[in-house]
């Protein structure tokens, strides 16, 4: 039998969705350890390109939703929570401690950084030197470092903080 969209795509579809179900609800209780959250996005983009050839395989199935009441309301809800879920201003310094702290960090330079990392300044330059980093001094910031070495804020913090 010659394989068709519609032989796999549904069988792509469950399981993008399972993945995305349990890194989705690893990432809310703040499990992220390993790669929770780049297979998280990343299997997105499948679950995202089988629902389309899902969708395409079953066309006319599909246009029959839009002429039920029911399905035509529960579809328009699902669209109006995934524009207001980008598009809602966070109001009231809301959102993950954890990241503020971290993006305060990176705008920060390595001198204030490194008593954090319990290392003085000169020590945290020999540390992320030793790591491959490359610093022109102390006082450059954490994005600039990152920025000079092509690197990700993250990778320099997470160096320091080893």
């Amino acid at each position: 039998m010659k394989p068709t969209s519609k032989s796999w795509a549904t069988p792509l579809i469950i399981a993008t969705f399972t993945i995305s179900g349990i890194t989705g609800i690893l990432i809310f209780f703040h499990m992220e350890g390993g790669l929770v959250k780049p297979v998280h996005e990343l299997l997105s983009w499948a679950l995202v390109a089988g629902a389309a050839l899902h969708t395409a395989a079953h066309w006319k199935s599909f246009t029959a939703y839009f002429k039920k009441r029911s399905s035509i309301a529960t579809i328009s809800i699902g669209a109006i929570v995934a524009l207001a879920s980008f598009m809602a201003p966070v109001k009231g310094g809301h959102g993950n401690p954890f990241m503020k702290a971290g993006k305060a960090m990176s705008t920060a330079s390595v001198e204030t950084v490194a008593p954090i990392a319990r290392l003085t300044p000169a020590q945290a330059v020999k540390k992320l030197e030793q790591k491959g980093i490359n610093v022109a001094n102390a006082s450059q910031s954490i994005q600039a470092i990152a920025s000079d070495n092509r690197t990700k804020d993250a990778r320099v913090l997470d160096a320091l903080f080893e």
